[in-house]
């Protein structure tokens, strides 16, 4: 196994243990989804880090992670690390960065370089934009054979909200935490989908 590979099989060690099931398994689709959006627009991506960053794009969410800035933020610092850790450079580092940072921003992720844009595309396509798939049934139907949902809505919007009611500055307003928060305050759902996820 190559040093990238090596680096790759080391994030997935440890995101499996720190993460949710549900949100290890979103991850491991949005990586899958990401990489055949960047084919059928024939995109020459750097793959290693579109898994990377969507391997972590929600490592903000673990109990290992939930430092003071927002969910995307403690993600992309958690990535950050670990990469310079195994020793990327700086730039393919910023590019993880800040396609993680980015992820929950529509419109601007998408134009900030090929990580960002993918990983945005990605996210949306497991949340089933399925407009942005090549053949969307077949390839979510065997992705998700694979990596399974378990109520992947459920869990992120809850882990979310939980570190938001610990503490409110994780979820500034108009901020994609700031929505689930407010939305979670002023419902009745009680522990089912967020309405504003």
């Amino acid at each position: 196994m190559n040093n990238e590979g090596v680096v790759l099989a080391a994030a997935e060690d440890l995101l499996v243990r720190l993460l949710q099931p549900p949100i290890f398994n979103h991850s491991a689709r949005v990586f899958e989804y990401a990489r055949a959006i960047a084919a059928a627009e024939g995109c020459a991506i750097d793959v290693a880090a579109l898994r990377l960053a969507s391997l972590f794009h929600d490592a903000g969410t673990a109990d290992e992670y939930d430092g003071p800035q927002r969910f995307e933020v403690e993600g992309a610092d958690a990535a950050a690390a670990f990469l310079t850790t195994h020793g990327w450079e700086a730039t393919r580092v910023d590019s993880v960065w800040e396609a993680i940072a980015l992820h929950t921003s529509p419109q601007i992720a998408e134009r900030r370089g090929p990580v960002a844009r993918y990983l945005r595309l990605g996210v949306r396509a497991d949340f089933g934009d399925d407009s942005l798939l090549p053949r969307a049934e077949k390839h979510r139907s065997e992705v998700e054979a694979t990596y399974p949902r378990l109520m992947i809505e459920q869990c992120l919007g809850q882990r979310v909200v939980g570190q938001a009611l610990r503490n409110p500055e994780k979820a500034p307003p108009s901020s994609w935490p700031g929505g689930l928060l407010q939305a979670h305050l002023g419902s009745s759902h009680g522990q089912g989908i967020n309405p504003a996820f």
